[in-house]
């Protein structure tokens, strides 16, 4: 229960379904944040049904967050634990910084699921005797499958690619069936009092939004001036560090050559960022490292739909499966390679790639990391 409604909502639903229903809360190690006040109703704000909360939040798993799980803990009376997973949680810190260091675009929300939710959550819930593990994602699992949520616009299912084949039959997603409004909606009538809470938008490890001062806090040498060339390798101007730039980023280059231009890639060994034109961002076809198979690999070339961002369509592509590699920060070493029927702008080494059957579009077949583009 991060405290938001998505996941309070799901609690509720499934305690409505008569299953026994325990909270736990992730504490990750908020800014400033303590034990004593992690659990301190004094902590809290706002009057709500006689109770008090307060609402306003950092990003999810914050102070404010668990003493928003915490009341609604109460209000369904159910118990409600706290799990201290602040020193796995700087796992998950260090690789977003060692990524961005080594020149790449990291999805820390991927990890998180895969390490922690499904992870050190789900070797939790055998200690406490515990058969599933719940969250309120909007995804849907049903006979073995992880499938996308109902609410095409909040689907999540692209997130959740990284969990173990064998936890989806005990995985639950209660929300995936409704869209958000609905979720809301019942948020409400269950008398909840975080039905109109934000939801939350940034890394809950980057307040701020800051994350390139936290990459250099964690790992100082990448604060280093380098070129930025164009395509040709023309030198066309100077950065203060290549972390403050993504793959298709267009905007904070502080480079004028009389067109449109955008990040096209970064070199952490040169330290150097080359830019171009909009086409110049277009690749064929990349190779994905630490592959996860929710349904066993295809034995030859298959057609897929292939997502390789979070706001992004996924889109037609062939898959090909290929040899073990070097295993990634997962400890997985399987590969593959996608070819895009259209060539993509913008694909980038680090981010997640997912794949989707080409027929049951909604069907996660599988997924893993970027490693390189063509």
């Amino acid at each position: 229960m991060s405290g938001g409604v998505d996941s309070s909502v799901a609690a509720a639903l499934l305690k409505r379904n008569g299953l026994d229903v325990v909270g736990c809360f992730m504490r990750l190690g908020s800014p400033g944040e303590t034990l004593d006040e992690l659990m301190d109703e004094t902590a809290c704000e706002r009057s709500t049904n006689g109770r008090t909360i307060r609402i306003g939040h950092q990003g999810c798993c914050s102070i404010n967050d668990a003493a928003d799980a915490r009341l609604v803990a109460a209000e369904l009376d159910i118990p409600f634990y706290v799990c201290n997973f602040k020193k796995d949680f700087g796992r998950i810190i260090d690789y977003f910084a060692d990524e961005y260091a080594a020149g790449k675009t990291p999805n820390p929300c991927v990890r998180c699921n895969d390490w922690l939710k499904f992870g050190k959550l789900h070797e939790y819930a055998g200690q406490i005797g515990a058969t599933s593990v719940a969250s309120g994602h909007y995804a849907r699992s049903s006979g073995g499958k992880l499938l996308r949520g109902v609410d095409g616009s909040k689907d999540q299912s692209y997130v959740l690619f990284g969990v173990p084949r064998q936890q989806l039959s005990h995985m639950m997603l209660p929300i995936g069936e409704f869209d958000k409004p609905r979720v809301r909606e019942m948020a409400k009538e269950l008398g909840l009092p975080v039905f109109d809470k934000p939801d939350s938008q940034e890394i809950c490890f980057v307040p701020d939004n800051d994350y390139a001062s936290l990459v250099e806090r964690r790992r100082p040498d990448v604060a280093r001036p380098g070129e930025v060339v164009d395509t040709s390798g023309n030198v066309v101007g100077e950065h203060s560090g290549h972390h403050h730039f993504t793959v298709g980023q267009r905007r904070g280059l502080n480079v004028a050559l009389g067109r449109r231009i955008y990040v096209v890639s970064k070199d952490a060994t040169t330290n150097r960022i080359v830019v171009g034109n909009e086409a110049d961002l277009l690749v064929t076809s990349c190779e994905v490292s630490e592959a996860n198979w929710l349904t066993e690999p295809p034995a030859n070339p298959r057609r897929v739909l292939a997502k390789f961002r979070y706001n992004t369509p996924a889109v037609s592509a062939v898959v090909h499966v290929m040899g073990e590699g070097q295993a990634g920060p997962s400890g997985r070493s399987g590969r593959f390679r996608v070819e895009f029927e259209c060539a993509q702008p913008a694909v980038a080494a680090g981010q997640a790639l997912v794949l989707y059957d080409a027929v049951d579009q909604d069907w996660v077949l599988g997924g893993g990391w970027i490693s390189q583009t063509a």
